[in-house]
């Protein structure tokens, strides 16, 4: 990120200039915010989401009482050069409602597997007893990769029979798989995208 030819406006709005928060990963609209300069100035050099407080009149991070930090990865601006677009990593919801974003569920969200890649790397840097992700992972990667190969071997196994049932339950089992697979080599989905963007140049 590269914020230098940046240079937000903040002779309008009395200051204060609008946030959209985006998910950098899964692409939803998170929430929105304002910022005066030295919120921005903070954001940058924190590398985590701060606001000004239009009802506290002050300062706000993100998550400062929560813990649901919002953690900068990119920021671009508009051609007016007073609306931030602001991708930022959650640390948790960013809704005091505890959903994921402010604006409720977004319509496509049974096509985001961003909600599973966020409880697995969850299970990653927070390991818990008993689950089944962590006990893989334990495993180590040979392990991880098997069960990948294998899952994907049931699966064409289920596409060559009549059985939708069955398929679906063998696609999402090697989709998680194959999450967690990522996830152990220290990848997300977006990396992967990312190579296909290019490819498709």
């Amino acid at each position: 990120m590269d914020a230098t030819n940046i240079q937000p406006d903040f002779t309008k709005g009395e200051g204060l200039i609008p946030a959209v928060i985006q998910d950098a990963y899964s692409k939803n609209v998170l929430m929105l915010g304002y910022m005066n300069e030295e919120a921005y100035n903070k954001t940058l050099s924190e590398k985590r989401i701060t606001f000004y407080s239009r009802s506290k009149k002050r300062l706000w991070t993100k998550g400062e009482t929560s813990g649901n930090f919002l953690e900068l990865v990119d920021l671009a601006i508009d051609c007016d050069n007073d609306t931030l677009l602001v991708q930022a990593k959650p640390t948790g919801p960013a809704c005091h409602l505890d959903n994921d974003t402010c604006f409720g569920t977004y319509p496509n969200a049974s096509a985001d597997l961003s909600f599973l890649e966020k409880t697995i790397q969850h299970r990653i840097t927070n390991p818990k007893e008993g689950s089944y992700t962590n006990s893989l992972i334990d495993k180590g990667m040979n392990k991880v990769a098997q069960k990948v190969g294998e899952e994907a071997v049931e699966l064409v196994i289920e596409a060559k029979d009549d059985n939708d049932d069955l398929f679906l339950n063998e696609a999402a089992d090697l989709m998680y798989h194959y999450i967690v697979l990522l996830g152990a080599k220290g990848f997300r989905l977006d990396d992967v995208i990312n190579v296909l963007k290019e490819r498709h140049k």
